[in-house]
């Protein structure tokens, strides 16, 4: 079986985003989630260049690959053009495949990541998609979203767009092939196993917690990792 390193360095997005780290700190100071947390990019690439499979596996378990926004800030300021953000990619990616992402806290949020967002994409072909923005999960819309919510096709009609009508414009339907396609592209691209993995090992850590969890976002494991 391949070990970590081997894994990682497989990955085209370690290959494009790594040439040779100076540690000079530029993308540390250009890194909009460095000027708000502890994150340091800056530490990540000087760590993964090391090859070591024992700090990074502590890498993949630890919240600090998941505080990343991947706003690619960093990809235009390096002096020798290494893209952290890549390789952040990269190291999501195997911590997830591994099942080390479960071994953080922001690594277990990512089942919330993936039934909101992963799944709105899949089932709607939007990120975000107004019929599931409610101020259960989402409190911050504030109580005059609820109205909107309750009547929200007369309104986004007088906006002018094209709210569940097959035409173009904004949030009309897609079509039905389209929605085969985007399908197949999570299949092709590996992220549909992605998702099982994340699913998988979810379950697997709710059993160890001993909270309930099933394949809704009413369960307590869902709801202790997205809100807590």
């Amino acid at each position: 079986m391949a070990t970590l390193v081997e894994r990682l360095k497989a990955d085209f997005r370690l290959v494009e985003g790594l040439k040779a780290c100076i540690n000079c700190g530029t993308c540390t100071a250009i890194c909009p989630a460095a000027a708000v947390s502890d994150y340091d990019p800056r530490i990540v690439v000087d760590t993964v260049q090391q090859f070591n499979e024992g700090t990074l596996m502590e890498l993949l378990k630890s919240d600090t690959i998941w505080k990343c926004g991947e706003c690619l800030s960093c990809k235009t300021r390096c002096p020798r053009e290494n893209v952290p953000g890549y390789i952040i990619q990269a190291l999501r990616s195997l911590s997830i495949d591994t099942g080390l992402f479960i071994e953080s806290e922001q690594g277990q949020r990512q089942l919330a990541i993936k039934r909101t967002v992963g799944d709105h994409i899949l089932k709607y072909g939007y990120c975000v998609y107004v019929d599931e923005v409610n101020t259960d999960m989402y409190p911050e819309q504030g109580p005059i979203w609820d109205w909107m919510q309750k009547n929200r096709k007369e309104i986004l009609e007088r906006l002018g767009t094209s709210y569940g009508k097959e035409q173009s414009g904004s949030l009309r339907n897609i079509p039905e092939e389209s929605m085969q396609n985007l399908q197949k592209i999570f299949d092709e691209t590996g992220a549909t196993e992605r998702f099982e993995k994340i699913e998988h090992y979810s379950r697997v850590n709710a059993e160890k917690l001993g909270v309930d969890m099933d394949a809704t976002n009413d369960c307590d494991y869902f709801k202790k990792m997205y809100e807590e």
